[in-house]
């Protein structure tokens, strides 16, 4: 399922559904976890400072930062609608890497997806006792403090000032939620592991993260057109981690019943410098170590935009030509082991021969 947000400079985004979804080329690094032997020392791939410093930069320029709010408020959602499957109270949760507090925001709605098939039910905040609310950057965290969804849940802020230390005691969390900032983690298996420890047993931790082939089209155009303008292309995107590596990480951190699945967020822009106007108010400007240092050239971008109208444009119904960026999200549910959770039967335990099962459906065949 394709869902479109139109983004333009002059009107809010608005959610409309289409049958089909582009075909995904791969131009994106990919950061790979799974040949990481345990205890092995962490690489280094972004640049926590200058991620903190794009984040206040963004968020106290209020009016533009609540703006660009659309991508996380729609994660946001889908996320939360996956928490409404969870029959239980959570009497304390925590919201790692919270941005703004775009999650507690959609918890106080009466229905999280206004799209979703779901009756329409009570808040999922009437359910939660408290919720914290950590991130990085106090401007971003306390942005929207005075928003009236605040009176409906009760928040507590805390800044943390090493995004890869979780300052918890073991077992004291009832839910774990994170969405939209784990992908800026360098040590994502350690990080992982403390959220575990501090969850109780038998409690899930529920997770989105930008991933995989994210903004394909964008990181196509802008090689090509290095490629064609420098004679060789820079690192001018963050890497983002592969949709294959979660399941193992999740299972290295202890977690138990997982689930992960893929969700593609296609947004229509009126053109290149209005997506990357975005992305940098929105604080998701590139922070990789090994970046390019500068800014792209005025000569690169203009190539970029051609690329990009050429070989992804699309003609919408007034006639107006935008350019689709993809912005694929894992999500991730994970358990902390549990004495009530169910477990595989030991091996050999079992009745019924699998080779006469396989003999009786050959039979019935003939």
């Amino acid at each position: 399922m394709r869902l479109s947000l139109l983004r333009s400079l002059h009107r809010p985004a608005s959610c409309s559904k289409a049958s089909t979804t582009s075909k995904i080329c791969s131009f994106s690094p990919a950061r790979s976890y799974a040949v990481q032997a345990p205890g092995a020392p962490t690489v280094e791939v972004f640049d926590a400072r200058t991620k903190w410093l794009h984040k206040e930069r963004a968020a106290r320029n209020v009016a533009p930062s609540r703006q660009v709010d659309y991508l996380r408020d729609e994660v946001a959602a889908r996320l939360c609608d996956r928490i409404l499957d969870i029959n239980r109270p959570f009497p304390r949760v925590l919201d790692f890497g919270a941005n703004s507090c775009n999650i507690a925001r959609i918890l106080t709605r009466p229905e999280p997806d206004p799209e979703s098939a779901k009756p329409s039910m009570e808040p999922i905040a009437k359910k939660i006792g408290s919720i914290t609310c950590t991130d990085t950057s106090p401007s971003l965290l306390y942005r929207d403090q005075d928003e009236p969804f605040n009176k409906d849940i009760e928040i507590q802020r805390e800044v943390l000032r090493n995004p890869e230390y979780l300052p918890y005691d073991a077992e004291t969390f009832d839910l774990v939620l994170s969405s939209m900032s784990l992908h800026w983690i360098n040590d994502l298996p350690s990080v992982l592991m403390q959220i575990n420890h501090c969850l109780k047993p038998d409690a899930p931790f529920v997770a989105a993260m930008s991933g995989g082939d994210s903004l394909f089209e964008l990181r196509g155009s802008l090689q090509l057109a290095e490629q064609e303008r420098l004679g060789g292309i820079g690192t001018h995107i963050s890497p983002l981690a592969d949709v294959r590596d979660v399941g193992n990480l999740l299972t290295r951190a202890g977690f138990k019943l997982l689930t992960v699945d893929v969700d593609d967020i296609i947004v229509d822009y009126p053109n290149t410098f209005a997506l990357m106007s975005d992305l940098q108010a929105m604080g998701e400007a590139n922070a990789a170590l090994r970046r390019e240092p500068g800014g792209i050239s005025k000569d690169v971008l203009l190539a970029t935009e051609a690329i990009y109208r050429e070989m992804y444009g699309e003609e919408q119904e007034d006639g107006t030509l935008t350019i689709p960026a993809t912005f694929r999200t894992i999500y991730m549910i994970g358990w902390k082991e549990g004495a009530n959770q169910p477990k595989p039967l030991e091996r050999g335990s079992g009745d019924v021969n699998l080779k006469d099962l396989f003999r009786a459906a050959e039979g019935r065949d003939k």
